[in-house]
């Protein structure tokens, strides 16, 4: 009888996780005494957790068992900032991203996604620029659209997204960047059943009230918040079954272009604390694997597939045979895979371990 190997890799995972979760076998004491911040525990994990796919806590305090990347380079998009290792998500998110980027290009003419951070392998608190993406249900996108070719590694890392603000005026779209196509991109991003937020800077989202003539049914999912103004942010609900997944609390009734959208418009969002005379800032705080939900600590310390490319979304991949033996770096071997021919199968599907 052949034992797939992996399957049962991720069936003992799974169970290890249950099993710890329902009966309360786990201690965070040890892994947390001395007081390391949770951020660099999860940012030093390269690969995920071999287990079934499952986001455990809130948006922003929890992590990722099961979390499958997205290939850096696909038909209708590109990863970037790869040096940071956040292409990671549950297959929902993934298997989301892959379809809108396929949607925006066929449906509205959008050249094609640039992805921004996704999360890290076994989610977790990140070591830089974020305090949600930790459970692997959360997205960014660029609005500056795909070029017509493959970016180089060097590129990905130091390219800068285009801001929709005029910097010279408060919170104001400049008009000679803003278009049509960036109000049908995010608005196509909000119609999806399974997105519950769209995040947007406050310009953006006063803008999408005072032009957008199509369905405004999806508008209420666009929500403003501080920065977001060089790429919206996606959360898509807690997938179906997953009870140790804590939704957001749904978006209020009606477009969102009313009171709540013209409080960041007044000197409130934007007054700085006061302090009192003598008064030191307090010292930030780190959270720790013990403030996590508890199964947070089976997933970091979880067994890892082989290698990255087990646990990447669909088929897209390069074949290996064309990749030259020479080729040690990152941005050598995506040069050479530039010039290689598409495996068998070139547009990515969800893998059938994971549907």
């Amino acid at each position: 009888m052949r034992i797939d190997k992996r399957a049962a890799l991720r069936r003992c995972g799974s169970a290890l996780l249950a099993l710890a979760v329902s009966t309360g076998l786990l201690s965070t004491d040890a892994a947390s005494a001395d007081g390391t911040p949770a951020k660099e525990l999860f940012g030093a994990r390269a690969l995920p957790t071999e287990a079934a796919p499952t986001s455990y806590g809130f948006y922003s305090k929890g992590c990722l068992a099961g979390g499958i990347a997205i290939p850096t380079d696909g038909p209708t998009w590109q990863a970037m900032r790869l040096s940071r290792n956040r292409r990671w998500g549950h297959p929902q998110m993934i298997g989301l991203i892959e379809r809108f980027s396929h949607d925006a290009v066929e449906k509205i003419g959008w050249p094609g996604l640039l992805l921004g951070d996704i999360s890290q392998p076994r989610g977790g608190p990140m070591l830089s620029g974020h305090a949600s993406h930790q459970i692997g249900l959360d997205a960014d996108i660029w609005l500056t659209p795909m070029p017509q070719r493959t970016l180089s590694y060097q590129e990905r890392e130091e390219i800068s997204a285009t801001s929709m603000l005029d910097k010279s005026k408060f919170l104001t779209i400049d008009p000679s960047v803003w278009t049509p196509s960036h109000a049908r991109l995010i608005m196509m991003a909000a119609s999806y059943p399974e997105v519950e937020r769209v995040f947007v800077n406050p310009a953006i989202k006063r803008k999408l009230c005072d032009t957008w003539r199509g369905d405004r049914a999806a508008l209420g999912k666009v929500r403003p918040i501080y920065g977001h103004d060089y790429h919206f942010h996606i959360r898509i609900k807690c997938p179906a079954g997953s009870k140790g997944c804590k939704d957001q609390a749904t978006v209020p009734a009606g477009d969102g272009c009313d009171k709540s959208l013209a409080w960041w418009f007044t000197d409130a969002p934007w007054a700085k604390p006061k302090k009192k005379p003598g008064e030191k800032p307090p010292k930030p705080k780190f959270a720790t694997l013990a403030d996590l939900p508890k199964a947070c600590a089976v997933v970091l310390n979880g067994p890892a597939p082989a290698s990255e490319q087990q646990a990447t979304y669909g088929a897209a991949y390069r074949a290996p045979a064309a990749i030259p033996a020479a080729a040690t770096s990152i941005e050598s071997v995506i040069g050479a895979a530039a010039e290689a021919p598409l495996a068998d199968i070139p547009v990515p599907l969800p893998r059938p371990a994971l549907q």
